[in-house]
């Protein structure tokens, strides 16, 4: 999938490295710099792919995934804002409508090193149509030898909110992750409470877990890439650790079956406590990530 968003015709160069161009139903960014490729969606200002120069492609998309209008995207970095999981509220969407809405590339440049997009995303008749509360959502994106993302939200409100990345693996019964913390919550055993004795978390099967004290970086340790990916949690709460495994992978529609051999999702994530935006003082959530070899 990714392949094929950058073969896309171009239909319009924004600046010598940025280009406009369509996938299906949705418009798509395509950074093309001597430093680093990545390209977006401007629904849910969405990172599908960030590789930087000599480095294998770090992020994972799914090629079953839609590339339709208000249908949520299967990999990259989603942005799960003003809710993360379920919606209290029923037939409202998952993760919160703003990675389903179109956002506004509102400043963008670049230099030797990189570029930087920032995208924006305000009230509106359709965000109010699931969300009472005025805002305006920045999503800002760094992009050179390493990946940093914040996202910024103004107004008077409480949330919860995730960057949800998907991180491309070579085989997920070789990855281990450190640095995620130790007690948490199982979301495969019913939510009940327990602790990660070692410090390093196998992904043997399905796993979902919300970590309730986690560290301040996590590390993906590849062993069939040879390669670690270092995430850094900045404003978080928790840090949740995922993988759909075999089972829960043949179900998903937007998903290959043997999907989750390849991506491990470590998140940056505000779940288990609310953040609080006020007037004097906007919400954040930040992840940087970098790639490091070994």
């Amino acid at each position: 999938m990714i392949t094929k968003i950058f073969a896309l015709p171009v239909l319009e160069k924004i600046t010598p490295t940025l280009t406009r161009r369509k996938m299906d139903e949705l418009d798509v960014l395509v950074v093309e710099h001597p430093q680093v490729k990545a390209a977006f969606t401007l629904q849910g200002a969405h990172l599908l792919s960030w590789k930087p120069q000599s480095e294998q492609e770090v992020l994972w998309l799914s090629d079953n995934t839609p590339f339709k209008d208000g249908i949520a995207i299967r990999g990259g970095i989603p942005v799960c804002w003003p809710w993360f999981g379920p919606a209290k509220q029923e037939g409202l969407p998952a993760h919160g409508f703003a990675r389903n809405l179109p956002w506004t590339l509102k400043a963008h440049n670049e230099d030797a090193n990189g570029v930087v997009l920032t995208f924006e995303l305000q009230s509106s008749g359709a965000s109010r149509k699931f969300w009472p509360h005025d805002f305006t959502l920045y999503a800002r994106y760094k992009l050179g030898a390493t990946c940093e993302i914040e996202l910024e939200a103004h107004g008077e409100f409480e949330t919860t909110s995730a960057l949800h990345t998907y991180f491309n693996v070579g085989d997920i019964a070789a990855v281990k992750v450190s640095g995620l913390g130790d007690r948490f919550i199982d979301k495969v055993n019913d939510a009940k409470e327990d602790v990660l004795a070692d410090g390093v978390q196998t992904f043997p099967d399905r796993t979902d877990r919300v970590y309730l004290n986690a560290e301040g970086c996590s590390i993906i340790h590849d062993a069939a890439l040879n390669r670690a990916i270092e995430v850094t949690h900045s404003h978080n709460a928790n840090v949740v650790a995922w993988n759909p495994g075999p089972a829960l992978s043949v179900s998903m529609a937007d998903m290959p079956d043997d999907g989750y051999k390849t991506f491990v999702c470590v998140e940056s994530v505000n779940a288990t406590v609310v953040q609080k935006a006020t007037a004097e003082k906007p919400s954040r959530l930040a992840q940087n990530i970098r790639v490091i070899k070994r």
